[in-house]
């Protein structure tokens, strides 16, 4: 294993290499800022001399309206992650998951402000960074967090010098370099020497990494080739060598073996804080990815050298251009009132102090000598030629960059929707290949955490999660089991299954959203008629207060006008008051049924009393003559109801001779409500009557010869 110092020669030797391949893109884009940025857009030599010689030096700076015009497509149209799964251990809830915990990432890291910064340097100079870093969640726990930092300069971060990758995802090594203070530098590393440059036996004159007040250290990333072991055990399951044998108890105790296993290439990244004498610390990083982001602008590899330039680059000759004519041009105007006045002989000696300052000062009034007034030439204005330059210097800077002036705003003879969208489309094409290296960007970062995720939020704990829209906060359980809205009960581990990620560029969902809701106002002005079925989907794309409340009244009334509205609320208050009636009337008339069978069982029990006392004594004939009368008042009664007793049955009607041997008038009687055996008997009595000798000549049993209750 080298020791510290070998790898700080080794750090060295790489930083120089770095150093050497980036040379020149890293001097032409410090040049390409300095004239935008700062507006220094003059030659040193060419500015000190008019100002010595007291002439106009303008700057004209037309890039910042073009870099704007870039960055701001870029902030309206922001890239997104979308992860899904790429194999059958993963499935679509988790890859959810993995969305919403990177939208929350990108919200907590203020990401925005990162992806901004990198675009306007890819733009501006020819190349940007950001990065992704592990951070501490909370001061009471041992959790970690995700976060996207932004890397304001530029040219502090030094990428591999031999990777070929439009995006660096093919980086082995990187340094990021920043510049402390030696009492801050000995307040974290107390124990630390501070060690310049030149003790180090280097040329002392290389003041790269040391400065004379400060110390320069660097964070040294490296990505070596590594390989680790995976098991596959019986029910299917791949795990890394080491999760199996630190499970290895568990996984046997529940009947899991290992049935094949292999070694497999993986990458190892360590990063190390350096000085230019020692390490000061050394971690080993949990992804396989450098976490260092590239945005290029255009880029150009010649002889096996890959070359960067933003949109500057080519704009510096013709904003020089237009920066002396329009020079120029104020520099004529401004010799216009030296025009001297020119008059007879002698036609100056009065006020002749006021004409000498003339060129200066406005007077009221000033008086001359003689019949001949004095006269100033004319002023011609600026030459053509140099107003002629100066637009040709205009159009020239607008040819270099693809941005014409219609295309950025300017009113031109297009005058319906279509047309003015497709010339501002023309400028969204020309540039849109900064637009297209932020997507590889954010694709890159996507992956890079893909790789951190599983590592970082694994075990059990609590994740936020964050919607498509950046809104609609909720939390996740992970590695407990959870139930479902289905019932189904889940364990959602991130470390389960691989997963793969697409951007899309676009509008952001804010800017979707309003771009809907426009579209459905002009749909509803167009035809009136579509308002009812727009006016839900329109009020979900609306953000103003009060509107969820406004969605929910919208869905009760969808379908309905007024008039059915309250013509439906009439009909179910009306139904609600006849049920109500109605089993009022149900419960009265059971209950007025109950006291009619009561009656007739009493009734009945009464007879049967009766019949008791007076059947004592009755010869045959009497006892017959009784059971038919009461039989036929029974049959005539009707109805004795199942219910009202005991063991009584359904109603049953059974066909009765029209008469009897006797000449009872049977017709229309029927024996309802009886029991079967019952009803078998009366009508057994009813077709073979015992023979009566006493009744009337109507056929109908003699009262007269029916002993009566003693109550009668």
């Amino acid at each position: 294993m080298a020791t510290d110092s070998q790898l700080i020669e080794d750090a060295k030797k790489i930083f120089q290499l770095c150093e050497d391949v980036e040379h020149d893109n890293r001097a032409e884009a410090l040049d390409d800022m300095r004239f935008s940025k700062l507006a220094e857009q003059w030659p040193e030599s060419a500015r000190r001399q008019r100002e010595l010689d007291g002439r106009p030096c303008l700057t004209i700076n037309k890039t910042t309206a073009i870099i704007n015009q870039i960055v701001n497509e870029a902030r309206q149209n922001k890239p997104s992650i979308k992860v899904h799964p790429s194999d059958d251990a993963a499935d679509p809830l988790t890859a959810n998951i993995y969305n919403g915990l990177i939208q929350n990432i990108q919200y907590s890291s203020n990401a925005d402000i990162a992806y901004d910064n990198a675009v306007d340097c890819s733009v501006t100079g020819g190349f940007g960074y950001w990065m992704v870093d592990i951070v501490d969640s909370d001061d009471d726990t041992f959790d970690t967090d995700l976060r996207i930092k932004p890397i304001y300069n530029p040219f502090s971060v030094f990428g591999d010098p031999h990777s070929q990758e439009a995006d660096g995802s093919d980086w082995n090594v990187a340094f990021v370099v920043e510049r402390i203070t030696k009492e801050a530098f000995q307040k974290q590393w107390k124990k630390a020497e501070q060690v310049d440059w030149s003790s180090t036996g280097y040329d002392a004159n290389n003041d790269s990494w040391v400065a004379k007040d400060d110390l320069l250290i660097a964070e040294w990333w490296t990505r070596d080739e590594d390989y680790k072991g995976i098991v596959q055990l019986s029910d299917g399951t791949i795990l890394d060598e080491e999760t199996y044998l630190s499970n290895k108890e568990i996984i046997s105790a529940i009947g899991l073996t290992v049935t094949r296993d292999r070694k497999v290439k993986s990458h190892k990244v360590t990063q190390r804080i350096i000085t230019g004498a020692e390490i000061l610390e050394t971690n080993v990083w949990a992804g396989s990815i450098i976490p260092i982001c590239p945005v290029y602008g255009q880029e150009a590899n010649i002889e096996g050298k890959r070359y960067w330039k933003g949109i500057v680059r080519d704009m510096k000759d013709p904003c020089r251009s237009y920066n002396v004519a329009r020079s120029t041009t104020v520099e004529v105007l401004l010799q216009s009132p030296k025009t001297p006045f020119i008059g007879p002989v002698g036609a100056f000696n009065s006020d002749k102090q006021k004409w000498q300052l003339a060129n200066v000062n406005a007077f009221p009034y000033i008086q001359y000598d003689g019949q001949v007034p004095p006269e100033r030439q004319p002023y011609a204005g600026p030459p053509a030629g140099l107003i002629q330059e100066a637009m040709q210097s205009a159009a020239d800077i607008q040819a270099v960059t693809g941005l014409f002036d219609a295309s950025m705003g300017a009113p031109g003879n297009e005058t319906s929707g279509v047309a003015i969208t497709g010339r501002q489309r023309e400028g969204d094409t020309a540039t849109f290949n900064y637009i297209d290296n932020v997507s590889r960007a954010i694709r890159h970062t996507g992956r890079i955490l893909i790789d951190l995720i599983p590592k970082v939020y694994s075990g059990e704990r609590m994740v936020r999660i964050l919607g498509p829209s950046g809104k609609d906060p909720s939390t996740v359980q992970l590695g407990r089991p959870v139930t479902l809205p289905s019932g189904d009960v889940k364990v959602f581990d991130l470390s389960a299954g691989k997963y793969d990620l697409t951007v899309e560029t676009g509008p952001s969902y804010t800017t979707r959203r309003e771009e809907a809701a426009n579209q459905m106002i002009d749909l509803v002005r167009a035809i009136p008629s579509a308002a009812p079925a727009l006016a839900i989907p329109l009020v979900k794309n609306l953000d103003w207060p009060g509107s969820d409340e406004v969605l929910e009244s919208l869905k009760q009334l969808q379908g309905q006008d007024p008039q059915m509205q309250q013509a439906q609320q009439t009909i179910q208050q009306l139904q609600q008051q006849v049920a109500q009636l109605t089993q009022k009337a149900q419960t009265a008339q059971m209950d007025a049924s109950i006291d009619v069978e009561k009656l007739k069982i009493d009734a009945y029990n009464a007879e049967t009393d009766r019949l008791k006392v007076v059947q004592v004594g009755m010869g045959p004939e009497d006892v017959q003559a009784l059971v038919m009368q009461t039989l036929q008042q029974l049959l005539t009664a009707g109805n004795i109801m199942p219910g009202a007793g005991p063991g009584m049955t359904q109603p049953i009607a059974q066909t009765i001779p029209a008469q009897n041997q006797n000449g009872i008038a049977l017709s229309g009687l029927r024996p309802q409500g009886l029991r079967p055996e019952l009803a078998a008997l009366v009508a057994q009595h009813l077709q073979n009557p015992i023979p009566i000798p006493n009744r009337s000549n109507d056929g109908m049993i003699n009262p007269s010869r029916i002993p009566q209750s003693p109550n009668n």
